[in-house]
């Protein structure tokens, strides 16, 4: 059993030298929320919360785990992070209704639940992919992070450091998106796999015009070409209306919910994020439906280096011919923690024998970052 003595927030800001940029919004800096829990024992276990939106989100987020959640958990019993997701689920479902912030509190649950993932798996002193059922440690990824601006150049990084699987940032002005992303197919040459992201960005209409300005150059999948909540009949128009795959669920929050997308069957591509939703308790079951059902699980991550191990340790222990999303941009909140676990490449990483998340969390190399 886990019996939690102590709750940590730390939240981090790294100012960027290459703003993020997305159809909907632009970040500034790059912030981190983590959340350490000891027991008992004086073990201790870390997770991330996600926090990139709205440009305040970091901050709020650490102040609903002191509020809210701290007092639930202080010498709480668990038997598992599945009984704690679901107690505090539970626990704060009215504050989510009288709130409103159902997104908020529940991505600080799915911090806490890697938190205790990481303390379980440490406790039983094996990695947490092995503890969820994996078989290997290795997990391909591909380089995302790519803005409008400066594209090429991105590209050009991210095929230096050993990626060959880009995936481009568009939703912007037309005639720039084409252009980027016809740079980036000659730069992949045929072998190379491009991906493209627009964020929401498009009506249906829109959405199904750039499909077939896009139709030439091998797409390996278009994220979110319009609004996430759509109805299905759109969904399956867009489907119906050209060859290139469709992705999403980054921006989906639910079992059920997700259950829907895979029975509906327009995604050839689903991307749970479990740093926004779900942690390791829902996501791991919720991929293994999405493997089941012929769809790729490729797990979203946009954030720092915790909740990116946390997401290869989930798509370890599923299998599957997945693929982990890797922000090519500077950001030490992410390198400080991953870097020791790409030994040949930026394309793979080996996850090891190291117990819980595999990484020794230590905090002073990133203390310059922190404000809260």
């Amino acid at each position: 059993m886990i019996k939690i003595k102590s709750i940590e927030v730390l939240v981090y800001r790294y100012p960027l030298e290459t703003i993020v940029q997305t159809s909907f919004g632009t970040m500034y800096d790059r912030p981190m929320v983590l959340v350490k829990l000891t027991d008992e024992d004086d073990l201790a276990g870390v997770g991330e919360v996600w926090c990139n939106f709205p440009a305040v989100g970091a901050e709020h987020r650490a102040r609903l785990i002191e509020s809210v959640f701290k007092p639930l958990l202080n010498g709480k019993l668990f038997d598992n992070p599945a009984e704690a997701f679901e107690f505090l689920t539970r626990k704060t479902w009215v504050l989510g209704l009288q709130t409103g912030e159902f997104g908020p509190m529940a991505q600080c649950i799915a911090g806490i639940d890697i938190a205790l993932h990481d303390l379980m798996a440490r406790r039983d002193k094996i990695p947490l992919w092995k503890y969820l059922g994996g078989v290997s440690d290795s997990v391909k990824t591909y380089a995302s992070g790519i803005n409008p601006a400066n594209a090429e150049k991105t590209a050009e990084m991210a095929l230096e450091a050993g990626h060959n699987a880009l995936k481009l940032k568009i939703g912007f002005d037309s005639a720039q998106d084409i252009q980027n992303i016809k740079s980036l197919r000659a730069l992949l040459g045929e072998n190379g796999e491009l991906m493209v992201d627009a964020n929401q960005a498009w009506t249906v209409n829109e959405a199904r015009e750039m499909m077939q300005k896009i139709a030439a150059f091998d797409i390996k999948w278009l994220e979110e070409p319009i609004h996430a909540d759509r109805p299905d009949d759109e969904w399956r128009s867009l489907k119906a209306s050209g060859n290139t795959p469709l992705a999403g669920g980054e921006n989906i929050m639910g079992g059920r919910h997700f259950d829907r997308l895979i029975e509906a069957a327009y995604f050839s591509v689903i991307q749970p994020d479990l740093a926004k939703w779900g942690g390791l308790t829902e996501t791991v079951p919720v991929a293994r439906k999405i493997i089941a059902a012929g769809i790729r699980y490729c797990p979203h991550y946009l954030g720092g280096g915790i909740g990116l191990l946390a997401s290869a340790h989930a798509l370890a222990a599923v299998g599957g011919n997945g693929v982990l999303e890797f922000d090519i941009n500077k950001n030490p909140l992410r390198s400080t923690f991953v870097d020791a676990f790409f030994k040949t490449s930026s394309n793979l990483i080996k996850l090891g024998e190291s117990p819980g998340l595999g990484v020794e969390v230590d905090f002073r190399a990133v203390n310059k970052y922190r404000v809260q």
